[in-house]
């Protein structure tokens, strides 16, 4: 018998955010709710459903829906199939909106105004916000709301999301009663004789009465595409400013690890000072301490990456970035649009799987999906990290280079190649799916909000100390009593962890690990990494910590390794991880998107199949260059 499930919806009134990628609907509702959604500022990044609450003058509180951006109400993708389901009325789990608020790009109104005609054959009452009003006027674009509310028979107000009362007139509308009554216009609609024409002639109609169907394009972007879209130039000027972020990552965070470092190590001698030598002294030093801390330290480098990536995002300079790298992408059976779910997988694999749903081509989005892990995201920058810092020198190679940038830079090429191959491969084996060609907007360049920025950061800050405060400081108590029990037997000569469960497994693992270089410890902190991939600097922490003997308690983890690993070790292990699915969430979002345990599980295996054969061929090449 089926199961019959009920949907209960929250009371109040709904108003939806509807309207093209990079129109500022985001911005917008962040404005509207006071909501810490991250503002982007290229195509399909409004993905997943959100929900703010706004307080109207009156003191009544609206629900304000953000919904993913659209270009017309005939889906092409998920997500465009997302909106206009909610628009119908279909969509499971969600009323159907009682106010639709078109957010129309003030600088590109003919796209804009299609889908506002076909929101009004919906039978919904509908507002317009003409958003970035500003940007219009510095470009010479002279807008009359009330012409253009009587074009369309609804209200239109001007709307700046990014100043602190861009919205003020918009929230003025939304307190009037009368605009979310049940009607399909608020005012009489000219009716021309060419009523029944298609809507882009009614739409060229429309912008010619009110003098704007002749705009001005931005010749500033337009000039400044001249050099970064260039066949040659473009290409170049994207591999240096990739190559600068990574030497920054670096650079950059030294200073602020250092003072991290330090408090790590004083609070762990500062406990260890207060307490007697027994189980709960080992539990805070050797677990807590030297397992958390030993990841909090690379928090600065994961805040500069993103930084730049955030930057990039606001400046409008990613989209040019998808453009360039169109070639390459179809030369493997994809089309630029795949890049920018693979872009977003170098913060994470997950938002990047989630934003393949603008993908429209089931074959193209299936393996954009299986790829998408092996992008570095920042979960492995940790490990990146303290290999690189214990294993390679600090050294110039060059004005402004450091070697230990470069190879950072050179671990991230490798998993954009390694995606690249699987990608040809399944091109050639996968008769279904024609190629699609990149069809995407560039938006204007302009300076990032510095508010954008500024939030953006603050969120992965939060993400990563929950993620420390959580899934990490679970781990590394499990692993921590794994370690401690069953101590060690009378007379027993080597450290006791080696005669606990967690040793004993360690060194079982060691017998299938040990042709690619890893040694127990090692074997036994990629078991909790599986959950996350950082959660390895913190189990080898606790590991070396209870491995030391007497009172030479490991403080800090780059020293240990890098006189306990050989340099092949190293090597081999920063291979893994280039290809290793250490993420169960990663697997777990597979499994939700594609409807099934069947690709996640077929992921695993082929990404765990890479990872050994990549490394065991690095440690072979590495002992015999005289590395070991």
């Amino acid at each position: 018998m089926n199961e019959a499930v009920v949907h209960l919806h929250p009371t109040g009134r709904l108003a939806a955010l509807v309207g093209n990628p990079n129109a500022g609907k985001t911005a917008l509702f962040n404005r509207l709710t006071g909501s810490n959604q991250k503002v982007a500022n290229y195509a399909g990044v409004t993905i997943e459903r959100k929900e703010g609450k706004l307080t109207l003058s009156s003191g009544k509180t609206v629900r304000v829906l953000d919904l993913p951006g659209t270009y017309s109400l005939n889906p092409r993708s998920p997500d465009e199939r997302i909106t206009c389901e909610v628009l119908q009325g279909r969509a499971r789990g969600e009323k159907r909106p009682d106010l639709v608020v078109c957010v129309l790009d003030a600088t590109n109104l003919r796209r804009g105004l299609r889908l506002v005609l076909g929101i009004k054959r919906m039978n919904l009452p509908c507002v317009v916000a003409l958003n970035m009003a500003d940007l219009a006027a510095s470009r010479g674009i002279r807008l009359d709301p009330d012409a253009l509310a009587s074009e369309l028979g609804v209200p239109v107000v001007s709307t700046v999301a990014v100043q602190g009362e861009g919205d003020a007139a918009l929230r003025e509308l939304l307190a009037r009663p009368e605009i979310w009554q049940p009607t399909t216009s608020l005012m009489p609609v000219p009716m021309p004789p060419g009523d029944e024409l298609p809507d882009h002639d009614r739409v060229r109609q429309i912008l010619e009465r009110l003098g704007l169907d002749n705009v001005a394009p931005h010749l500033l972007s337009d000039r400044m595409d001249r050099v970064v879209l260039h066949p040659v130039v473009g290409p170049v000027l994207l591999a240096l400013l990739l190559f600068f972020v990574f030497q920054a990552v670096f650079a950059w965070a030294k200073m602020p690890m250092a003072a991290i470092q330090e408090a790590t190590n004083w609070v762990g001698n500062a406990v260890g000072s207060l307490l007697p030598e027994g189980y709960l002294r080992s539990f805070l030093v050797d677990g807590l301490v030297a397992g958390v801390g030993g990841v909090i330290v690379f928090l600065p480098q994961v805040l500069i990456l993103f930084f730049f990536i955030l930057v990039l995002e606001e400046s409008g300079y990613l989209p040019r970035a998808a453009f360039l790298l169109d070639r390459i992408m179809g030369g493997v059976g994809l089309s630029g649009r795949s890049f920018i779910p693979l872009l977003s997988s170098f913060a994470c694999a997950i938002p990047g799987i989630m934003a393949t749903r603008t993908i429209a081509n089931p074959r193209d989005r299936l393996v954009t999906i299986m790829i998408a892990p092996m992008m570095t995201c920042s979960a492995r920058l940790p490990v990146y990290a303290l290999l690189i810092g214990a294993f390679i020198p600090h050294r110039s190679v060059g004005p402004g280079l450091e070697l230990q940038g470069l190879v950072l830079f050179l671990l991230y090429l490798a998993g954009i190649a390694g995606s690249l191959m699987v990608a040809w491969i399944l091109k050639r084996t996968t008769a279904r799916g024609l190629v699609r060609p990149l069809m995407m907007e560039l938006p204007v360049y302009h300076w990032p909000h510095l508010r954008s920025v500024a939030l953006g950061l603050w969120q992965r800050a939060v993400i990563f100390m929950r993620r420390v405060g959580s899934i990490i400081l679970v781990l590394t108590i499990a692993l921590w009593f794994l370690a401690s029990f069953p101590g060690a037997p009378e007379g027993a000569t080597r450290p006791a962890i080696e005669y606990s469960v967690a040793g004993i497994l360690g060194h079982g693992l060691s017998v299938l690990l040990a042709p690619i270089g890893f040694n127990w410890q090692i074997s036994i902190a990629l078991v909790p990494g599986l959950a996350a991939r950082e959660v390895a600097v913190s189990a080898l922490g606790t590991v070396y910590a209870l491995s030391a003997t007497g009172t030479n308690t490991a403080q800090a983890l780059t020293p240990i390794i890098a006189h306990s690993w050989s340099l092949a070790t190293a090597l081999s292990l920063l291979a893994w991880y280039v290809f290793a699915p250490q993420c169960m969430a990663t697997l777990a979002t597979v499994k939700r998107e594609t409807g099934g345990w069947k690709w996640a599980l077929v992921m695993a295996a082929y990404l765990f199949g890479l990872a050994y054969i990549a490394s065991f061929i690095t440690y072979r090449v590495a002992l015999a260059l005289g590395w070991g």
